[in-house]
């Protein structure tokens, strides 16, 4: 394979690792929903969000940014409903139905105090944040797969202020009456083949100047 050869196929292969990461779902800001009985502040409205899924560490990653620093509000809480494959529009009845679009089977919470719930389970120091961004991992054994692979899984995030009740205490759908899909992360085979590729590349390199 000739060096040009070789660097577009790396260059290929680059994109594709790391396009794995980088399929954030954007939320629009402000839109709190009108039912809405809480804080109106930026950290109970999602920016965006992102839900990966490492096979290699058996991990989901769970990510949100909001439109202000995490822990404003005292009372707020992050939930992501998940649908592994049974999941139905549950806030979507009775007299003040939400939430069309959104269907889920299980949910992952996360709170302030640094802790996540998951499958009836609570994992403690597994939830972190930075400014505006709250972000936490959770292991696929306690989200088993009611039909759908892991990879097939999807998600809605939806922030909900503690101080208030029912469903007037969520702000926010993300995405707006739909679910999103769950993204691969880059698996080691693929980093490490790009890491060779880059030391094949540069000894071809220096053979050539040494010629």
């Amino acid at each position: 394979m000739t060096t040009r050869l070789l660097l577009s196929a790396l260059c290929g292969a680059a994109g594709l690792v790391l396009s794995a990461g980088a399929h954030a779902v954007a939320d629009p800001a402000g839109d709190f929903l009108s039912g809405y009985a809480g804080s109106h502040n930026g950290d109970l409205d999602v920016i965006s969000s992102t839900v990966t899924y490492n096979a290699g560490s058996h991990l989901f990653n769970f990510s949100a940014t909001l439109d202000a620093p995490v822990g404003t509000t005292s009372s707020a809480f992050y939930v992501w409903g998940i649908d592994r494959g049974k999941g139905t529009e549950k806030f979507n009845t009775g007299p003040a139905p939400i939430g069309a679009g959104v269907k889920f089977d299980t949910v992952v919470i996360f709170r302030l105090d640094g802790t996540a719930a998951a499958g009836g389970k609570t994992l403690a120091n597994d939830v972190t944040w930075s400014g505006n961004t709250i972000s936490g991992s959770i292991p696929d054994s306690l989200l088993p797969s009611q039909g759908f692979s892991f990879l097939d899984y999807t998600w809605n995030l939806w922030p909900r202020d503690g101080s208030v009740t029912g469903n007037g205490a969520i702000s926010d759908f993300a995405p707006d009456a739909s679910n999103a899909g769950v993204t691969a992360v880059p698996e080691p085979g693929s980093l490490a083949l790009l890491g060779a590729g880059g030391l094949l590349l540069a000894a071809m390199a220096r053979r050539r100047h040494a010629g």
